[in-house]
């Protein structure tokens, strides 16, 4: 539901058959797999073993002599198979799954154009372009009344008007064509920053205009359907290595485009360019170094020197800024291939043992109590997702957030359930509680 709300734009209105609506729906559940088996096997576990508990099964049980633990055993066992399952599924079919889902998506995206620019309306989804149709014809390829405005001059936007004409995607499915037929291009020419300019009018009998799909795309799919998400174990261990060697490139970079601007780098072994300097009268101003009639030509040097030496290395930072959140989005996602895993195992410790403490059977309790622990799993593993790429936290310490605090969790809730212990029994609360109400109401009416 969550992807089909995110992307209801970019569907509605394509034509699209049912085996491709199919497909994407089969594609987008495949990929919830991994996140679906941790919550099932949560609820299985509480349900079951609240089953057990609620039929006094557990207790004639451990009334045989089989601790909690040993009847666990087996059910254990099969959820590290489970686990096993998780990590082969998210390493080789995942990868797989997302990247047919994201040229799935594109396809969608970029199929029958014509769909999308609705008669009388400014499209302006390509950029630098906006596009109305006056009228559209049943087979959605003949447009007619075609008014396209360019947007990428200073000037006054040009524009191109045409009676009538064809639209369609190029094979390769890399560009929309437009081919118009009876108009006028009007078109401002002229210098930037000026007024004096020459307008021109051009007539044609037939004009093709070609728009880049890349930009035909949503604001919600990159240009670049590149994704760490299709890549396996292997090959994000090989990205990882490959962007963590980039560190001497931009050492190498910076020796090579900021050095040259300092000059005095050249000295910075020597003291022969202080050596004439007076050691009695320290220099405190700049006119005394440098004539008034070189200074304005000496500032404006010096401010060019900086400029460049800024520019330069805004760039270098940009550049390794963006290699190093490659770096983590690469590790976050060699990381969950692992972290999903364990969290199979992990919620399985929580689940049985919160079912036989709690004795409830059924879909009421088990299912209110599996939500619980699920969104607060949940939550701990995106904040700990963010954080890691947000820079905060290691990588590590983000994507193992969530186990580390669950683990404990089950661990102490295990200890009680091999304790009979009444953590979620009512009665044993209303009996501690008991003297301490009567207390308090002796002590008002006073």
């Amino acid at each position: 539901m969550q992807f089909f709300w995110l992307y209801i734009d970019d569907l509605v209105g394509k034509g699209l058959d049912l085996i491709t609506i199919l497909q994407l729906i089969g594609l987008v559940s495949v990929s919830t797999f991994t996140t679906a088996l941790p919550l099932a096997l949560l609820f299985s576990s509480i349900m079951t073993f609240g089953n057990l508990g609620e039929s006094f099964e557990l207790i004639a049980i451990k009334a045989a002599g089989i601790p909690l633990i040993r009847f666990m055993r087996p059910l254990f066992i099969f959820t590290i198979f489970l686990a096993g399952v998780a990590f082969l599924f998210a390493n080789n079919i995942i990868p797989v799954t997302q990247m047919k889902l994201t040229s799935l998506k594109y396809e969608i995206i970029v199929s029958k154009p014509a769909l999308d620019i609705k008669e009388g309306v400014f499209y302006d989804k390509i950029d630098g372009y906006v596009i109305k149709l006056g009228k559209k014809e049943a087979n959605d390829s003949v447009i007619r009344n075609i008014v396209i405005f360019e947007k990428k001059f200073n000037l006054q936007d040009n524009m191109i008007v045409a009676e009538w004409g064809v639209m369609r995607v190029s094979k390769d499915k890399r560009f929309l064509e437009f081919i118009l037929y009876n108009g006028w291009r009007y078109q401002e020419r002229g210098l930037k920053n000026t007024t004096q300019t020459e307008f021109s009018r051009l007539n044609f009998k037939e004009y093709k205009k070609v728009f880049n799909l890349s930009s035909f795309q949503t604001n919600k799919m990159s240009d670049n359907i590149y994704d760490p998400k299709m890549l396996s174990i292997r090959q994000l261990s090989g990205a990882i290595d490959s962007l963590n060697n980039t560190d001497s490139i931009y050492e190498k970079k910076m020796i090579r485009e900021v050095i040259p601007y300092l000059k005095f780098m050249a000295y910075k072994d020597s003291v022969q360019l202080f050596a004439a300097l007076p050691k009695s009268k320290p220099i405190s101003k700049f006119n005394e170094i440098v004539p008034d009639s070189l200074a304005p030509a000496v500032i404006e040097a010096i401010g060019y020197q900086f400029s460049s030496i800024l520019n330069n290395i805004t760039t270098i930072r940009d550049n390794y800024t963006e290699n190093e959140r490659a770096t983590a989005y690469h590790a976050i996602e060699w990381h969950r291939k692992f972290t999903l895993s364990i969290a199979c195992i992990v919620l399985f410790l929580i689940g049985a043992p919160l079912g036989s403490i709690i004795r409830k059977g059924g879909l009421g309790m088990p299912l209110v109590l599996a939500i619980v622990f699920f969104v607060i799993f949940f939550l701990l593993n995106n904040f700990g997702e963010k954080f890691a790429k947000s820079g905060e936290w290691t990588v590590y310490k983000g994507m193992w957030f969530s186990s580390a605090i669950l683990i404990p969790v089950g661990l102490f809730l295990t200890y009680k359930a091999m304790r009979d212990s009444q953590l979620f029994n009512q009665e044993f609360y209303y009996r501690i509680l008991q003297p301490i109400k009567v207390t308090l109401r002796k002590y008002f009416k006073k």
